[in-house]
């Protein structure tokens, strides 16, 4: 039996926050690049190049991208054969998160809900967010942060829909969410899209739906079908980038869905910031760590 050394994720834990809100991964680049070129609004292109000013400044100095470094999240998938203990895999994402917050360091944004208290440290009861999953015939373990601010994350909906409602409700639910969103979300970002499930776990897909790569569509032939219909639909409302007017409202629109009771059909939106921020590891039983996006 492997003896693992828990600090290893407090540390990648810390360097993963860090990473997420200074180094923008590159298919949101490309996404970012692509956007500008088939924007024809004049002001909307303005706009486009102070984003990637603001990104350039982030590259140089080896700074933030925003300054709201938001709510930490980290989604882990767990080997088979990885050796591993649960509360201490938790305790390393926490501690990992407030050193990244006190020693960067940057503004924590974490709450009481009620007394409004901040503790500067991006943490407390409920945070950080961490959502577990299994991989198969695997020795390692995969972490992917997301740092998860609230000008996106203040547009989340959810609605809980009969089956007999059909599709077209689903597609007008999602469509007047970001309609009513406005400006506050930082557009264009990832729609990102929950159908099926629970109350619960319909909002879970669509905070997962975000964090694919910008652009890669669902396997499910259908569900890629209606995210290009509904991306069509959303930058056909001249919203534009941060809201001013333009051709492109959102780089993407992703779905993830699940299998719902045969007397419902839950949907939840999630929306993310042009700055649509992630950071990834994959840590072996022996130390080894692989950085990525």
């Amino acid at each position: 039996m492997v003896m693992f050394d828990y600090k290893i994720v407090e540390d990648v834990a810390k360097e993963l926050y860090i990473r997420a809100l200074c180094d923008l991964p590159p298919d949101v680049r490309d996404a970012l690049n692509k956007a500008y070129l088939k924007e024809s609004n004049s002001t909307a292109k303005e706009i486009f190049k102070t984003i990637f000013k603001t990104i350039e400044v982030a590259d140089k100095h080896g700074t933030l991208i925003c300054q709201d470094t938001g709510l930490p999240i980290y989604m882990l998938k767990i080997g088979s054969d990885f050796p591993w203990n649960g509360h201490k895999i938790k305790s390393s994402l926490y501690k990992g998160a407030e050193r990244a917050t006190k020693e960067f360091p940057f503004r924590g944004s974490s709450t009481h809900p009620l007394t409004r208290v901040n503790p500067q440290t991006s943490v407390g009861e409920g945070l950080p967010v961490i959502y577990f999953d299994f991989l198969g015939k695997t020795d390692h373990l995969e972490i992917l942060m997301v740092p998860k601010g609230s000008g996106s994350e203040n547009m989340s909906k959810m609605k809980m829909f009969y089956p007999a409602h059909g599709v077209s409700a689903l597609k007008k639910f999602v469509i007047d969410t970001v309609f009513e969103t406005g400006a506050n979300p930082c557009p264009p970002g990832i729609i990102g899209v929950g159908i099926g499930g629970t109350a619960d776990l319909v909002m879970k897909l669509a905070k997962e739906a975000i964090v694919r790569p910008v652009g890669q569509r669902n396997q499910d032939s259908v569900i890629a079908e209606l995210e290009e219909e509904l991306e069509d639909a959303i930058n056909s409302m001249g919203r534009g980038p941060m809201g001013l007017g333009g051709d492109i409202t959102t780089l993407a629109v992703h779905i993830e869905t699940a299998f719902t009771h045969i007397t419902q059909n839950p949907i939840a939106v999630n929306t993310q910031c042009w700055a649509a921020r992630r950071a990834r590891a994959t840590i072996f039983p022996d130390g080894l760590i692989e950085y990525g996006y």
